[in-house]
Parts: C-alpha cells; sequence; structure tokens
C-alpha cells in the first residue's frame, strides 16, 4: 500500500504524541520527531507499529540545526521516497515574571518556535516543491491572536510569528503546496497538571464551551487539513479554542 507520508516535529509527547497516534490510525506512514523524550518516542513508534500495521521512523532531530535537519530529511526521503504532509507542533515556553524574563530565554524560545519552525519548513517544503504537492501545516496558538499572558510573552510573540511565516510560505510554495495554521486554545493534556485549580477556574470562565479541548479535537481538524478534503483550503489561519471571551 502506498500510504501518505507525514512528520509531526516535537511528537515523542503531548499534542504531537496524538497526531502521531490518530494519523497512524488514518493510515498515514508517520515520523515521530524527539530531541529529549526518547523513551515516550519509540513506545509510541512500536505501539503505532503494533495496532496499525504502518511504516514508522522514530528521528532525533535539533529543529534549531540545519545539519540536523538535513539529515532527517535524507532518511525520511531514502526511507519513503517523498513526504505528504509537515506538521510544525515542536515548541517550547519559558514563563516567568516580566522583569525576570533574560534576553538568552526570550531568543532560545524565538529560535525553537519560529526559527526552527522556518528551516524545517523550507528543508522540507523544497521537496515537496519537487513533488508538486504537499501539505504544511503550522501549530501556532491563540496567544497569538486574543489571549495575551505577560508570563508568556515570548512564546506568544514566537507563535504570532508562526502566523506571519505561514503567510509568506503559502505565497512561496503557491500553487503547489498548501500551508494553513492552526491555533489551539487550552488543550486538556498532562501539562496542566502544573497548573493550579484557581488559575484552571479563572480560564475556563472565559471559555464560552467551559471546557478545554481535547486532543482528538485539534488532531481531527490536523487530519482535515492534511486530506483531501481540504484542497481548496490555503494560507488560512484557523482559532480552534472553544470561543475566547477576554
Amino acid at each position: 500500500m502506498n500510504n501518505k507520508v507525514m512528520l509531526v516535529t516535537g511528537s515523542s509527547i503531548g499534542l504531537g504524541n496524538n497526531i502521531i497516534y490518530e494519523a497512524a490510525k488514518s493510515g498515514y506512514d508517520v515520523i515521530i520527531n524527539y530531541l529529549t523524550h526518547e523513551k515516550e518516542a519509540f513506545e509510541l513508534k512500536n505501539k503505532v507499529e503494533k495496532e496499525f500495521k504502518i511504516k514508522t521512523l522514530c528521528i532525533k532531530c535539533d529543529i534549531t540545526k540545519e545539519e540536523d535537519i538535513k539529515n532527517m530529511v535524507n532518511k525520511i526521503v531514502n526511507t519513503y521516497g517523498k513526504i505528504d504532509v509537515l506538521v510544525n507542533n515542536a515548541s517550547i515556553s519559558k514563563d516567568n515574571e516580566f522583569n525576570l524574563k533574560t534576553k538568552e530565554d526570550f531568543v532560545k524560545v524565538l529560535e525553537v518556535n519560529t526559527i526552527g519552525t522556518f528551516l524545517i519548513s523550507r528543508a522540507i517544503g523544497n521537496v515537496m516543491l519537487n513533488q508538486k504537492q504537499g501539505k504544511i501545516i503550522n501549530i501556532s496558538s491563540n496567544n497569538a491572536i486574543d489571549s495575551y499572558y505577560e508570563y508568556s510573552l515570548d512564546y506568544d510573540a514566537s507563535k504570532a510569528a508562526v502566523i506571519n511565516l505561514t503567510h509568506n510560505l503559502a505565497s512561496h510554495y503557491a500553487p503547489y503546496i498548501n500551508v494553513n495554521c492552526i491555533c489551539p486554545g487550552w488543550i486538556n493534556t498532562s501539562i496542566n497538571n502544573e497548573i493550579s485549580e484557581e488559575f484552571k477556574k479563572k480560564e475556563l470562565n472565559k471559555i464560552l464551551l467551559r471546557r478545554f479541548a481535547e486532543p482528538k479535537e485539534i488532531t481531527d481538524l490536523v487530519l482535515f487539513l492534511a486530506s483531501e478534503k481540504s484542497n481548496y483550503i490555503n494560507d488560512s489561519v484557523i482559532k480552534i479554542d472553544g470561543g475566547i471571551k477576554c
């Protein structure tokens, strides 16, 4: 079977892990990218291979390093001969009080979330351009649109830049590659375990649906944008946050 091939950056844990699982379930051959969570990455690889009988690669790659990206892209192309879908999911945050934020932390957040997204999109976008087909899906955040937090202003700025990058990539790769951007709000993932119940309640009251998203609700949108059903959707920014009322 000539399955479509999807790479999801930062996919060993969290939302990326869910995207890989649901993509494999839908018949994609998947590439799991990780940097630090090796154990979780290979557990996911074994799980989807066993359950869905698809072809999987598990690749350690720092998306801020061009040599790492080059090696990953070469391995994918040598294995599958193509890349159909790139999901730019990898990101970091370094939340802190305004006056305690450092230049080094701010630069690191921009380097991973914005520059890393650019570097890997360029490397894989050029492969897709040679194929004359492909889908790039950027994961930004509603923090980039209308939910601002002083503690995460560096993260917010980096994700706003991803939206701008989406527009420029769509223009550059037209008419062969669809480039779209998803802006999720709060998602029910393990990261929420670190948040106080008081803060959660405050955030829930801002959401018209009065709940956080389930990971699959975000993943379903990713898979829709990756599918042929979305072939006429391009250069779009889609907010999926249950309706935020700030």
